[in-house]
């Protein structure tokens, strides 16, 4: 369903042929209907998409909508716009001013949804955006996105970063965004993205952060804002600090927020709970469980 024999020839540009061996089995098991117990209601809406145009627009519409829940976006697909959880276009609109120029870059996005971000990143001029992320819907939903957008040498693969050849020095910029407070370990997270990046290499990092000018994290006795897996919410002097040991230098911090019900909510393309019912309903400085609300920084910095 997914023809990747672009992706082995941007490899051999990189002087990365050596991937293809580990990660084409990975990625023929992964996407097969052996794969997921949904693969197959997925398969069938990207292959009705393949014999549509953008004038069905309705027949569009179904199609997409039954790879729902939609989490990044928003996507214009002719008169369909797929109004998904996350403006995702406010956090790049906050960013792509800070950062290094991607014009002629080779990226790497960990954690990369179903592509939304790496789509912006070709558009700003990078040669080559290889985007990674283990949910397999989100891979479905980029090649249903591509199937109407011009996604030239940009790759969703449902991988996680653990799992890419280490050790590769060969990306000019690597993005983690929305990844570090979920690792167990944010430290060997940072020290394997230094290792994806070329010496002198840009890393754009985007996390959670508690609020305080002293250097310390926060660790969640059970969940944080209603989500399981959070682990690490570092103070912006702490998250300086972790980068720093982790062998990067020129931190910068290029933007704070605070995330808000207009930029993630629920909406009929991902209808369950969202951030709204993660905060205090008394005190929406608070999540539920009596925790700063959320807040997000940007961080960029130089692998040495």
């Amino acid at each position: 369903m997914i023809d990747y024999s672009a992706l082995w020839r941007c490899l051999a540009d990189l002087e990365l042929d050596h991937w293809r061996s580990r990660l084409e089995p990975l990625l023929q098991v992964r996407l097969s209907d052996s794969g997921h117990g949904d693969f197959k209601r997925w398969r069938q809406a990207v292959e009705n998409l393949d014999t549509l145009d953008e004038s069905d627009v309705a027949a569009i519409r179904e199609s997409l909508l039954g790879l729902s829940p939609w989490r990044k976006g928003p996507f214009q697909i002719g008169n369909v716009t797929i109004d998904s959880e996350w403006r995702s276009d406010l956090k790049w609109n906050r960013l792509k001013d800070g950062i290094t120029s991607l014009e002629g870059r080779n990226v790497l996005d960990i954690g990369c949804g179903n592509g939304y971000y790496a789509l912006q990143m070709r558009a700003a001029g990078a040669q080559m955006v290889i985007g990674v992320d283990p949910t397999i819907l989100y891979v479905i939903q980029f090649r249903a996105v591509s199937r109407f957008t011009d996604a030239k040498n940009v790759f969703v693969l449902p991988l996680r970063l653990q799992e890419l050849p280490g050790n590769s020095r060969a990306f000019d910029t690597t993005f983690s965004m929305g990844v570090l407070y979920h690792q167990r370990s944010p430290i060997d997270h940072l020290r394997q993205l230094r290792s994806s990046l070329r010496p002198g290499g840009e890393l754009v990092l985007e996390t959670l952060f508690m609020p305080g000018d002293e250097s310390f994290a926060r660790t969640p006795t059970n969940r944080y804002a209603r989500m399981r897996n959070v682990w690490m919410l570092p103070t912006v002097s702490e998250l300086t600090t972790w980068l720093q040991r982790s062998g990067f230098v020129d931190v910068e911090i290029i933007d704070e927020s605070v995330t808000t019900v207009d930029e993630q909510r629920s909406t009929e393309w991902m209808s369950f709970e969202s951030l709204a019912e993660a905060l205090d309903p008394h005190d929406q400085s608070l999540t539920v469980e009596g925790l700063p609300a959320p807040r997000r920084v940007v961080a960029i910095a130089n692998a040495n």
